[in-house]
């Protein structure tokens, strides 16, 4: 084989194999089970209650640990090691108010030991496992119990008796500086995608949209960002203009950015009513 001819075969091979490299890295082993709004006035009977944690979702295959955008987490090989061969989904989570710390671990590419040794996997659900949630919810406690690892957690659930009990614990849940409350109806089976099976539960509603513009700011704000032009998936626009922090105006999300933002419910035009900024959404 000619020399000019052998280069571009090999060359070809390389591109193939860092194509399918890039493939495993980022393709999705699995769909998760994604929640919608409770009703404010929602019958908890049917329900396993638990708090919601604000970490990074985790979903565990057997052998690596994605991401919900479907890519691989480098996770300490002594703290994957630990985990077992069964399927798991959860969230990666340290303490409440320490998301930005969670995130910034969890986002290395060369894990930092002394972080991840902070960082616990909260397990709530079982992919792909047979029966009901109350039934899966057993399997995962046996589980955990039977992988013997302190950072392997699974998340209690509990049953409420009515709606002022589930105001009840929200509010102390909230008071302790908790994100809210997910309800999982105890009778599901397992399901994906975003499901009246799985909801959640919080003082104010939350949801995401993306960056497009950058709105230069007035007064006080003068050379910094004022507020930010976003757009929702179904393609309404509108301005989130609260919830920065000085650092954030300097140096706002980028253009094509995931942000969430927290609001008090929608206007007769489906538009959020005070929309306020909470963070960038990781996509990694």
């Amino acid at each position: 084989m000619p020399g000019s001819r052998l280069i571009a075969f090999v060359v070809c091979m390389w591109l193939a194999a860092f194509a399918a490299a890039l493939h495993a890295q980022r393709a999705t082993p699995m769909e998760p089970l994604l929640a919608n709004v409770a009703p404010n006035d929602i019958d908890p009977k049917l329900y396993l209650v638990s708090e919601k944690y604000d970490g990074v979702r985790g979903l565990w295959d057997g052998q690596t640990l994605r991401t919900r955008a479907g890519n691989v987490i480098a996770a300490p090989a002594w703290f994957t090691a630990k985990l077992p061969k069964q399927a798991l989904d959860g969230e990666l989570w340290i303490a409440r108010g320490q998301f930005e710390k969670l995130s910034g671990a969890v986002r290395k590419a060369t894990p930092q030991d002394d972080e991840w040794r902070k960082i616990k996997y909260l397990v709530f659900e079982l992919p792909g496992a047979a029966g009901s949630f109350a039934e899966r919810y057993e399997q995962i406690k046996r589980i955990v119990a039977q992988a013997n690892f302190s950072q392997l957690i699974a998340i209690e659930q509990f049953r409420l008796a009515d709606n002022a009990a589930l105001k009840r614990k929200l509010d102390e849940i909230v008071r302790a500086g908790g994100e809210g409350l997910m309800l999982h109806r105890a009778d599901a089976p397992y399901v994906t995608g975003r499901n009246d099976a799985l909801l959640k539960l919080k003082p104010l509603d939350d949801a995401e949209a993306t960056v497009i513009a950058h709105v230069p700011g007035k007064g006080k704000y003068q050379g910094k960002m004022g507020a930010l032009q976003v757009e929702t998936a179904d393609g309404k626009r509108f301005q989130i203009g609260t919830g920065f922090s000085d650092a954030v105006r300097a140096n706002p999300p980028p253009v094509g950015a995931l942000v969430t933002y927290t609001h008090r419910g929608l206007t007769k035009n489906g538009l959020p009513r005070f929309a306020s900024y909470l963070r960038v959404r990781d996509k990694f």
